[in-house]
């Protein structure tokens, strides 16, 4: 049985800094490795044809969410995103009903935070709030962007990982614009590593004094 064949043409329908997955024992062209090293398509070995299946709907799940002032909104960009070629992992709101956009921004960054999907998109009425609690959550960088230049700019300086838009200030061309940019922007790395690491940093010394605030406020009672 013949092995797997990595070329040039398949790394070039990758979108620039994704993963390329392949099987263990893949033939990659010398063509395709330096491609792909130019690209920032780190390739990745897979054991068996399920780890590869998994990890490509994965690479390619989004996870989106909105509440009542976003729902309009979320149910377009879903229908844009699955024409792109992406899986949509649908955290609600599943009508317009009321309901409070930390409980929804909250299971879009856990989605992203535990792996279930590689991005996510949160909606609200204006997008500021979905962002600060999303935050809130370890590991996630969200961001609130309303152009182009905010989508760009929170991927390839901030790494961003979550956006959070306004459904009540954001039309359905502008709205996919900003996700496609998004979406289609690499992180630099470079000096901006330097500084992502210094908000994880952050993220981590407060999680610590946190800890060792509540272990020294501990006491127990005989």
């Amino acid at each position: 049985m013949s092995k797997p064949v990595l070329t040039e043409a398949e790394v070039k329908q990758l979108e620039v800094g994704s993963p390329c997955y392949v099987l263990k024992g893949t033939l990659i062209t010398a063509l395709a490795r330096e491609l792909a090293a130019s690209r920032q398509n780190e390739i990745i070995e897979c054991g068996n044809i399920d780890e590869l299946g998994g990890l490509k709907s994965t690479n390619r799940r989004i996870a989106l969410g909105a509440d009542h002032g976003g729902y309009a909104l979320k149910e377009q960009l879903k229908v844009f995103l699955k024409d792109a070629g992406y899986q949509v992992l649908d955290c609600g709101a599943h009508n317009q009903e009321a309901v409070d956009y930390p409980d929804l921004a909250l299971k879009v960054a856990v989605a992203v935070k535990t792996g279930q999907a590689l991005l996510g998109i949160m909606v609200d009425g204006v997008g500021t709030g979905s962002c600060m609690v999303a935050n809130k959550v370890p590991g996630i960088r969200a961001a609130h962007c309303y152009d182009r230049l905010t989508a760009r700019n929170s991927r390839e300086h901030n790494d961003a990982n979550v956006l959070t838009l306004g459904g009540q200030v954001l039309q359905l061309d502008q709205a996919t614009l900003i996700v496609s940019t998004w979406l289609n922007t690499s992180f630099a790395g470079g000096r901006h590593q330097r500084r992502v690491s210094k908000i994880d940093q952050t993220e981590q010394q407060f999680l610590k004094d946190t800890v060792a605030a509540v272990a020294g406020d501990c006491s127990c009672a005989l």
